[in-house]
């Protein structure tokens, strides 16, 4: 039960008060000559009630003498509360800082008082803050009556108090009236200068000071204060959705879903309604349950099986073309799906109401309200549902949004870039992740990333003999370097005799003929660092004091590349070869990936080295929601083979461009056989997963080096593409390509067929080569 308000107000505020009809007995006697004859002639008969009832006079000290007279009560109260509104009105009648209340409304009576017709103490306000708010209405009332000072309007006070009759609470503004409430000084009135009252009238709050200034002991109050309750239970609740809805994460909390299923209990009347939530993601095409499936939402249970006549499907349809709320007064009776219909029904919901959430063009969720209750929820509710609607649309896509940006956060920090169409799983994993977090599994672990049954493309640019045209860069440039150097130091020889410069002489000729002979391994560091740490700081002293030497000095610096210290002639050419190279192959391929993207969804990697490669893998588990068939992997196979020939098209005429002229060789791996692929999260990329499909893998790697059995040729030739297979059947699908493609123009006619000598690790493996036609 709830407490009633402490009687120790008056303790803390020691004002003298009296309850008293005096000011209302007052009010009539000056309405006795009143202009309308009416009133007048009824506060006439008041009075002669009054001038018979002694006890009507002065301080009335005990509350049965009001009670044992309650019809004059009653006639005196009609300017209180006036008759028409009795039953309506929430209204009720107390002595000042007294909760007991003497005359009431049925309503006032049924919302704020106890048996013992004392008022009860709110949910909302404990008794300390109400003695505080009565003291502050107080001292109002005195500085206006006693020193003509009028203070400027104070927010109104709320009472949350309990409704038995539905085992809720409702929310109701409080007016105190003390239209009928006098003021009397007690001994000497306070004195208050004007900076006093000033000082007062801008610290409505300091308790202390008015206490200080205005002593509660020099004023008594005398009559009675007006109670009158206005229900603001709609607006309240309105308002703490607004604020509710507006913080982080609340329809991920169950405790915070509760609370707002709660409040719009109380809003609609309803018990027992039950609240549902369902985000519509975008990318699945489907509505989803919040967190940890708060509250049941209904219509989302039917997510398992929403094929496109299910029940589900047509009422979200029915939802989307009307762009209202769907209102089911009756389950039962309603006109639904009967499978929708027996699911609903089966979670003890008899009425219902359905609401779209937009936001802004955008759908992003579905609002739920249900009760076990037919009738409880009908079209008279459409009018709050409105209401709230737009809050929780912002709620759901904020906490989307939010949800989002954690989400990436994991992906990030676990799988650094993913693939866009591979991002789905990812997500998925995350969100998972992130309700494991949540429901108090610290420690947990990502899930595991695999693919079944994809279906990989691999093929590789490679640039001919670049191991070798990088030796011969290198190779050239180390010479040139050695014989500026050797060209400062034999001049020098003539200038002065150092042994010092006869062993750099000598270390740099026996470099010399030894670079002439070929590279070694290592030649590249040791020399250069020589070259800086020996002889170079040489060249500096012999610059300043050998006048004689320095342009020859002059000379040797000119040659040296301003940025590395080096003399980076040829290997720059060739670095400058390598990446035009690079970058044609590698902007066509991009550029034609984002066309076949639009084809079918698939992964794609590129990698750059001295060459370019690059790997695909398509099927029905890389995508969501979209239906995969073996046309699209065709599709995919015959564009990967016009991409290769463009390619080889491309590099073929920037040949003679090149500063080093080098030539690109085009190599395709067939695998026919679907493989599964699985995230590394050590390696933060992409494996194929199995012992039997790690052959594959080894397959690709060492492929490159190839060679035609019987010939120790080669397979990889400038101006060819070369097929590699393991299976007849993989070779047959592709001859098909190549024919279609000579038929076009685009191939010679021939197709070699060839055995290759086997890999380390591999054999048995064949191969196709075809010729690019150029011209």
């Amino acid at each position: 039960m709830l407490k009633e308000l402490s009687p120790h107000v008056a303790t803390a505020f020691p004002f003298a008060t009296t309850l008293s009809l005096e000011p209302l007995i007052a009010y009539w006697q000056a309405r006795e000559t009143d202009p309308n004859a009416g009133i007048a002639l009824l506060a006439r008969s008041i009075g002669e009630q009054v001038a018979a009832a002694e006890w009507a006079r002065g301080p009335i000290l005990d509350h049965a003498t009001i009670e044992c007279n309650c019809d004059l009560v009653e006639t005196l109260m009609l300017a209180v509360i006036p008759a028409a509104s009795f039953q309506t009105a929430i209204s009720g009648v107390i002595p000042p800082f007294q909760r007991y209340s003497f005359y009431h409304t049925p309503r006032f009576a049924e919302v704020l008082l106890n048996p013992q017709q004392n008022i009860k103490q709110p949910l909302n306000v404990d008794a300390r803050t109400m003695e505080v708010y009565m003291a502050r209405m107080a001292y109002a009332l005195i500085l206006d009556k006693i020193y003509g000072v009028q203070l400027p309007i104070t927010g109104s006070i709320t009472f949350t108090v309990p409704d038995y009759n539905i085992g809720l609470y409702r929310h109701y503004s409080v007016d105190f009236d003390s239209t009928f409430l006098d003021v009397r000084v007690i001994g000497e009135r306070p004195a208050l200068t004007s900076a006093q009252l000033d000082t007062l009238t801008h610290n409505l709050h300091r308790t202390d000071l008015w206490q200080e200034l205005l002593p509660p002991s020099s004023f008594e109050l005398v009559g009675f204060n007006i109670l009158n309750l206005a229900d603001v239970t709609e607006q309240e609740i309105l308002s703490e959705l607004k604020y509710d809805l507006l913080e982080r994460d609340v329809l991920q909390a169950s405790d915070r879903l509760e609370q707002i299923q709660e409040k719009l209990r109380v809003l609609f009347g309803r018990p027992f309604l039950q609240l549902g939530i369902a985000a519509y993601d975008e990318k699945k095409k489907a509505f989803v349950d919040f967190g940890r499936k708060i509250n049941h939402s209904f219509l989302t249970k039917q997510l398992a099986h929403q094929e496109a006549g299910s029940g589900f499907r047509q009422i979200y349809s029915q939802l989307w073309q009307d762009r209202q709320p769907l209102v089911l007064e009756d389950v039962e009776q309603a006109d639904i799906p009967e499978d929708l219909r027996q699911q609903i029904l089966g979670i003890g919901i008899r009425s219902a109401i359905l609401a779209l959430l937009p936001y802004g063009d955008d759908t992003v969720g579905l609002l739920e309200l249900g009760s076990p209750n037919v009738n409880d929820l009908d079209e008279f509710c459409l009018e709050k549902v409105n209401q709230f609607v737009p809050l929780f649309a912002v709620a759901v896509k904020r906490n989307a949004e939010e949800i989002q940006t954690r989400v990436q956060a994991i992906i990030k920090e676990k799988f650094t870039a993913i693939h866009p169409t591979m991002e789905w799983r990812f997500t998925d994993a995350a969100l998972n992740l992130l309700a494991k977090v949540e429901e108090g599994n610290k420690n947990a672990e990502i899930e595991p990333i695999v693919f079944h049954d994809v279906y990989p493309l691999h093929g590789s640019s490679d640039i001919r003999s670049s191991s070798t045209a990088r030796n011969d860069a290198i190779q050239g440039d180390l010479i040139e370097h050695l014989t500026l150097a050797n060209k400062v130091l034999k001049k020098a020889s003539e200038f002065q005799a150092l042994p010092i410069l006869d062993e750099l002489k000598f270390y740099v000729t026996k470099h010399l003929r030894r670079l002439r002979q070929g590279i070694l391994t290592g030649d590249e560091v040791s020399i250069f660092e020589s070259l800086k740490t020996e002889v170079e700081p040489l060249f500096e002293y012999l610059s300043q004091n050998t006048p004689d030497l320095r342009p020859v000095i002059a000379n040797y610096w000119s040659n040296m590349d301003p940025d590395l210290g080096i003399l980076y002639k040829r290997r720059k050419e060739f670095e400058q070869s390598v990446t035009l190279l690079n970058d044609t192959v590698s902007d066509y391929l991009d550029e034609e990936e984002e066309k076949a993207q639009e084809m079918f969804p698939h992964y794609f990697q590129r990698l750059k080295t001295d060459g370019v490669e690059h790997n695909i893998y398509v099927g029905a588990s890389l995508v969501e929601n979209k239906p995969f068939d073996l046309v699209f992997l065709k599709n995919l196979r015959l564009w990967q083979l016009l991409v290769m020939i463009e390619i080889t098209r491309r590099t073929a005429e920037l040949r003679d461009k090149l500063p080093v002229p080098l030539e690109t060789t085009q190599l395709i791996l067939i695998h026919g056989q679907p493989l599964n692929i699985r995230f590394r999260l050590d390696e933060r990329q992409f494996d194929v997963d199995g012992a039997y499909n790690i052959r594959y893998e080894i397959i690709k790697k060492r492929i490159d080096k190839a060679t035609v059995l019987g010939t120790g040729e080669r397979l990889t030739q400038p101006g060819y593409i070369a097929l590699v297979y393991a299976q007849q059947r993989e070779a047959d699908e592709y001859l098909e390509y190549l024919d279609y493609l000579q038929d076009r123009g685009l191939l010679e006619p021939e197709v070699e067929e060839l055995e290759l000598e086997e890999l380390q690790g591999v054999k048995g493996l064949l191969a196709l080569r075809v010729k690019v036609k150029l011209g």
